[in-house]
């Protein structure tokens, strides 16, 4: 059998709980007016009567290998951290344990979506969306109401967009789910993004810097001014940089300042302030406020308009180290972004001390992927194929993986220190840089993802847009 052969519905992975199924040992495979059917490998009577016990419903079980129940556990029920001997229901705790559960395999993001015949929960997992809980139509407006009210928002405000925040605190843990609700042509799309107060993870070692990398980015955040610029898209692991830079430079003789959207990590040490435009509380004027508060370093969240990019270049040409974050595909696009925003390139030149673009790559699981001879059709029509490029490792699925294939992510960069030949390419205008790029032995995405292929880290479908670029 196949991995997609091991796949049941989500109505019935949702009859009981991951820890259930794996302490049991048993797959649902149908649910009916007559109770639940099971599949396992124990069929005994005694162990029927004590699944009717715990579940209160009547229970058929039919006999299953046990390898085969192994498989259908990797797929379908991902283990958790905490125990609970409890199922999902609709019951009072239903968002509690769903949030749990979404916190403890490791999921970034909850969507809560409806649509004219059934309303469904994903959950993100290392990037990926993948459908977690069927809910029924009349149960899913309780359920919004629920996080709404959790979440500071008002419940009979359903023609316009909301946004809050939850705080979770359980006897093991606590963090805080960002809440944005949109309206749909069903009814309201909820998206809750799970942000994590546990900064101990937070190393630059561990992100995914080659050495040379990090060695250039450790120089350039000792400066005492100028700005230091990460790019990427949403989700690429900007933010997370940003906070394991600041971990780095945090210490009782340093000020540190940041103005986040949201506030994803909590560092002991550091000033950090939340986002608040409906008040007037955005990136600009709190960056004016902090030239008053004697700031060593500065940490904007996003550079989003010229307003915010020119008080970020007044607070490095004043002797701050700035870092923050811009919406550009390339580290040296970010120099045209900044031009396109009116700000004169002699102040760029000036003040700019790096320009990073990063992306978030997942990992084959070491495990079960395979080696395959390369072939010039695994690749993008245009994209030239290095000539010691001879096996790649494709994804193939396993327990250790979840049946994904991937385990884990990690970041690829692209790096490139403003020098002096860089400040008079920017000062005359010239953008284009390619040659320069060779001769200094700077590596771009395309080529640290062409690495991660040959070194079996990750595979060609991974990377793939990476190299149409």
């Amino acid at each position: 059998m196949v991995k997609d052969d091991f796949k049941i519905p989500v109505h019935l992975t949702q009859l009981i709980s991951s820890e259930q199924a794996h302490a049991y040992q048993i797959i649902p495979i149908d649910d009916n007016a007559n109770g639940y059917t099971f599949k396992s490998h124990n069929t005994t009577e005694k162990f029927k009567q004590e699944l009717e016990i715990i579940l209160g419903k009547d229970v058929s079980l039919v006999n299953e290998s046990k390898d085969n129940i192994q498989q259908y556990l990797a797929v379908n029920f991902r283990k958790r951290e905490q125990s609970s001997s409890e199922a999902f229901s609709y019951s009072t705790d239903f968002l509690e344990k769903l949030l749990s559960t979404a916190k403890h395999i490791g999921s970034s993001d909850v969507h809560f979506e409806i649509y004219e015949e059934r309303c469904r929960v994903r959950l993100r997992l290392d990037g990926k969306l993948k459908e977690y809980f069927i809910i029924e139509p009349d149960q899913y407006p309780i359920i919004v109401n629920k996080l709404k009210i959790k979440a500071g928002l008002d419940i009979s405000e359903k023609r316009l967009p909301q946004d809050g925040r939850i705080s979770i605190n359980t006897e093991y843990e606590e963090f805080d789910i960002r809440v944005s609700s949109l309206p749909t042509l069903h009814g309201e799309k909820v998206v809750l993004r799970i942000l994590s107060k546990d900064s101990d993870q937070l190393e630059l070692e561990d992100l995914g810097f080659t050495k040379k990398e990090l060695r250039s980015y450790l120089e350039t955040i000792k400066k005492p001014n100028g700005i230091v610029l990460i790019s990427g898209p949403t989700g690429s692991g900007k933010t997370t940089t940003l906070y394991a830079t600041l971990k780095l430079l945090n210490d009782e003789k340093t000020n540190i300042l940041t103005i986040e959207d949201p506030i994803e990590y909590t560092l002991e040490g550091i000033n950090q302030v939340q986002l608040k435009e409906s008040i007037g509380l955005d990136f600009s004027s709190t960056l004016r406020t902090f030239l008053r508060q004697d700031p060593d370093v500065i940490m904007v969240g996003e550079i989003r308009d010229a307003k915010t990019a020119n008080m970020a270049i007044r607070a490095a040409l004043t002797g701050h180290l700035v870092l923050s974050t811009i919406h550009t595909n390339s580290a040296w696009a970010t120099i045209s972004r900044l031009i396109d925003m009116d700000i004169p390139a002699f102040l760029i030149a000036n003040t700019l001390n790096i320009s990073i673009a990063q992306r978030l790559v997942r990992k084959l699981c070491s495990t079960c992927k395979i080696e395959k001879p390369v072939s010039a059709s695994d690749f993008p029509e245009q994209f030239e194929m290095p000539k010691d490029l001879v096996n790649h490792y494709v994804a193939v699925g396993c327990h250790d993986c979840y049946f994904t294939g991937y385990y884990g992510r990690k970041a690829i960069y692209e790096i490139i220190p403003i020098s002096k030949v860089l400040v008079e390419h920017i000062k005359s205008n010239q953008l284009e840089i390619d040659d320069y790029l060779i001769e200094e032995g700077i590596a771009t995405l395309k080529t640290n993802a062409i690495e991660l292929i040959k070194n079996g880290e990750t595979s060609i479908e991974e990377v793939y847009p990476l190299l149409i670029e």
